[in-house]
This record gives structure tokens, C-alpha cells and sequence, in this order.
């Protein structure tokens, strides 16, 4: 029995395909989770100019978090965010924070603002204005407290409190001074 050359071609030009498309397929295939891709602090989206807000079960504005820009990463679930400046509307006195960076934890029930932060509670009739600052602030919303191991100092009014370590509880509203604490206090006039 004779092959032909006639015969003979259409196969071996299958046989080029079929090696061209696995080479192809090879050559182009995305990383897998063992690559370096899981191991790189890439981000896979971001926003500018962010704005969100908090309602509460019966729709009462809480608190609101804006930002100049936001990051997301997607290793370890983490948004940084860039110029935060936080709202706490709940109660009398709302209160401001300001920081030049933020870092949202995956679950959202933790900020912590670093750099230059500052946080303000407005004045009423009776009571001057609070100004808090500080190098680095964490914030729990959801239980509506706050703290830092680094040094803060509190002015309100003529009332001045420097000290290193700061809770705040705004639900029991109890400040607890964690050490070193120096302060001059204004008596309130009658």
C-alpha cells in the first residue's frame, strides 16, 4: 500500500494546529494562586472624591466618612484612604475628624487614622468647643468609641489636657487619660 503526499499533508497540518494551540494556550494562560500575583500589594479599584454615609435601623443620618481618594487591595482586603474626614452626627454635639491618611479594616468596624489627626466637637450654649490631637487615631464606629497609644492633647476653651494614651466611650461618655497626663483646667464661671 503506497501513502501519498496528497494524503499525508491535511494531517500533518492538523498536527501543527493542534501543537500551535497548545503552545498558544501555554503561552498565554493566566497566573495561578501560586504565582507572585497573591504576594503583590496591587490595587484593584479606586475612587475619587468618595462620600458615604451611615444610617441607623430607623434612617437617621450617623455618621458620614469623605474622602479625597480611596484604594482598595485586594491581598489582605484593606482601603486606604487619602484626607479622611470623618462625621459623628449622633447626639448635640457632632464631632469632626480629620487625618491626612486612613486605613479601613476588610469588615469596616475599624479606621484608623494616621497623620495629622485632629477631631473636633462642635460648641453648645454651655460648652466651648473640644479640639483633640494626635499622630494616630483608631476609630470602632459600630460601638462608637475611640483610642490611641500615642500622645494627645485635648483644648477646650482655656482647658488644656496633654497625655499619652486616649479612650473615649461616646455611649457612656467616659475619657479615659492612660498616662502621663498634665492639664490645666478652666473653672467654669457661675
Amino acid at each position: 500500500m503506497k501513502l501519498r503526499v496528497q494524503s499525508l499533508f491535511p494531517i500533518a497540518l492538523l498536527t501543527l494546529l493542534v501543537g500551535l494551540t497548545f503552545w498558544l494556550e501555554r503561552a498565554t494562560e493566566l497566573k495561578r494562586p501560586g504565582s507572585d500575583s497573591l504576594l503583590r500589594h496591587d490595587p484593584d479599584f479606586f475612587v475619587e472624591n468618595l462620600r458615604l454615609r451611615s444610617f441607623s435601623t430607623t434612617g437617621e443620618l450617623q455618621s458620614t466618612l469623605a474622602a479625597t481618594k480611596m484604594v482598595h487591595y485586594p491581598d489582605d482586603e484593606t482601603t486606604l484612604v487619602t484626607e479622611p474626614r470623618v462625621w459623628f452626627l449622633k447626639g448635640p454635639r457632632p464631632t469632626q475628624l480629620t487625618a491626612r491618611q486612613g486605613l479601613v479594616a476588610p469588615d469596616g468596624r475599624q479606621v484608623v487614622l494616621v497623620g495629622d489627626v485632629r477631631g473636633v466637637r462642635e460648641a453648645t450654649k454651655t460648652d466651648p468647643q473640644l479640639v483633640l490631637t494626635t499622630t494616630h487615631l483608631t476609630l470602632f464606629p459600630d460601638d462608637d468609641m475611640m483610642r490611641t497609644n500615642a500622645a494627645v492633647t485635648v483644648v477646650q476653651g482655656a482647658s488644656v489636657v496633654r497625655a499619652v494614651g486616649f479612650e473615649a466611650d461616646n455611649k457612656s461618655k467616659i475619657i479615659q487619660l492612660l498616662s502621663q497626663v498634665n492639664s490645666t483646667i478652666q473653672m467654669k464661671q457661675r
